[in-house]
């Protein structure tokens, strides 16, 4: 059974009807589809974009834009945080793992809970209840799938905030800077990769890495932007001899003068240069928890790539996809010290961001939980779920002391679901996450190494949460009400609009 934004939209009544009833039992599954058809989360790879072509469909661009039909009340303040490659599943896991609950907090205190369809320009949302295999095609990448969410456009795969035919689209920090907002974006990963990036450059691929660093860094207006990368460190957080690449922070030049404090542009139109302060040490994030801030920040923990993902695995130095990991504890191999936690990095963010009385938008994103899911790492998974839930734990607790509900949107998502995960002994039915307890790693199985055109979490909370439950006019069997990742920019422009 197929159904596309296009096709079988329930009355509004009707999709209300349905979420108060369905996703109450959100995270605890239901008794269908001989699963318990808790879960159906789909796969992904490691870069999926790398073995895509950048070359974008043919035909015109038949999605929809970026929609007008704003409210007219609003609220201040946007943060979206994007679980990359979280499922339903996923997010099961580190529930289980933090509380041996299902929907432990922060995620039961959320307003509206539902699901989002994913899928690419010219795609559709295939069901996959009657074949266990259906949600393996068709799937997104980050880089199409960030574009979706920042500017409300589908397009082609690598594609980064150009519609199908490589036309710039207007992105939610674009839009937000026009208000007057500050912006900015943080990541576990590498800080010009395809999720961060989508969010503030125009490119006709993802995989341009240099080219978009020195977009963000140079061009953009962005206020805040934190993310892996550092040339001089490894992915255990030791100092190399000599730099491997500086592609993630636009080529070594740049990289240089940033650490003179000789870069920037002006971000705000005032006719002067923004510098940027770039900060490096675990110190200098914390530091910057509380107290006084630099106008624009940088921040560039000392790690390659992921905060900790991509750490050492076995005496031999093997990680990532040289090592099945598939029954190791979390937490057995200990975690570098050196570098922030995405806690760490968000806090500081939002330190800088709220000095805007305007307000501000923020993109958080937990970037790893894909890393892990592509290899499979059901140690890493948990690891990298429960620094992504404890982040949402932190940003809801700046809501509560800085801010308040009434002005701030919280939006918790994902870009697709990578791994295929479900609980053990599925294929061809969906057995749910097992709980083991608090502290012990969940039942689970993986299906894939590639990303699924399944559905994924979506929850809000906050100033306009309700518009999404508006716009959730598709139903899926299991899932029950699903908005589309293309609606996510007309609720967060409407909580921004003056």
């Amino acid at each position: 059974m197929i159904i596309s934004l296009d096709k079988c939209h329930l009355p509004f009544r009707t999709a209300l009807i349905i979420l108060s009833v369905v996703t109450l039992p959100w995270l605890g599954g239901c008794n269908n589809h001989s699963e318990t058809a808790t879960h159906n989360d789909h796969a992904a790879a490691h870069d999926p974009a790398h073995q895509q072509s950048a070359t974008p469909p043919s035909e015109t661009c038949r999605d929809k834009k970026p929609s007008e039909d704003a409210v007219t009340t609003h609220g201040k303040n946007v943060i979206l945080l994007i679980g990359d490659g979280m499922g339903f599943n996923h997010l099961r896991a580190g529930s289980l793992y933090r509380s041996g609950e299902l929907d432990a907090p922060p995620y039961r205190d959320f307003d509206v809970k539902l699901a989002m369809s994913t899928y690419l320009y010219g795609g559709e949302y295939v069901q996959g209840w009657d074949a266990f295999a259906n949600v393996k095609d068709g799937a997104t990448d980050s880089a199409a799938a960030a574009t979706a969410l920042a500017c409300g456009t589908k397009t082609y795969k690598a594609g980064l905030g150009v519609d199908c035919q490589r036309q710039p689209v207007d992105n939610i920090v674009e839009i937000a800077e026009k208000q007057g907002k500050s912006t900015g974006i943080v990541t576990s990963v590498p800080l010009s990769h395809a999720t961060p990036a989508g969010f503030v450059v125009h490119n006709v691929s993802r995989r341009n890495y240099e080219e978009i660093a020195r977009e963000m860094i140079l061009d953009s207006g962005v206020d805040v932007l934190m993310g892996g990368g550092h040339p001089w460190y490894d992915n255990d957080g030791q100092l190399l001899e000599t730099p491997e690449s500086y592609q993630y922070v636009g080529g070594e030049k740049l990289w240089h003068q940033l650490q003179e404090g000789a870069v920037g542009n002006d971000a705000n139109s005032d006719g002067v240069d923004d510098h940027w302060t770039l900060i490096e040490s675990r110190d200098a994030f914390r530091n910057l928890a509380n107290g006084p801030t630099p106008t624009r920040l940088l921040g560039v923990p000392r790690i390659a790539e992921t905060l900790q993902q991509g750490r050492q695995l076995d005496g031999d130095g093997d990680y990532g996809s040289h090592v099945t990991t598939k029954t190791v504890t979390p937490y057995t191999v200990p975690m570098i010290t050196t570098v922030p936690t995405l806690v760490e990095m968000t806090k500081a963010a939002l330190n800088v961001l709220d000095n805007n009385d305007k307000g501000f938008f923020l993109m958080i994103e937990g970037g790893a939980i894909d890393w892990a899911s592509h290899d499979n790492q059901s140690d890493r998974l948990i690891e990298e779920q429960v620094d992504f839930d404890r982040t949402v734990a932190a940003v809801c607790d700046w809501v509560e002391q800085n801010s308040s509900w009434q002005d701030t949107l919280v939006l918790v998502t994902a870009d697709h679901e990578c791994g295929y995960l479900t609980g053990p002994g599925s294929d061809p039915r969906w057995n749910p996450v097992t709980n083991n307890g608090a502290g012990k790693l969940p039942g689970l199985e993986w299906h894939h190494t590639s990303h699924t055109n399944s559905l994924v979490p979506l929850l809000a909370r906050g100033a306009h949460a309700e518009q999404l439950a508006q716009r959730a006019t598709n139903a899926d069997p299991v899932r029950g009400p699903y908005a589309d990742n293309t609606d996510l920019l007309p609720v967060m422009q409407s909580v921004l609009a003056e």
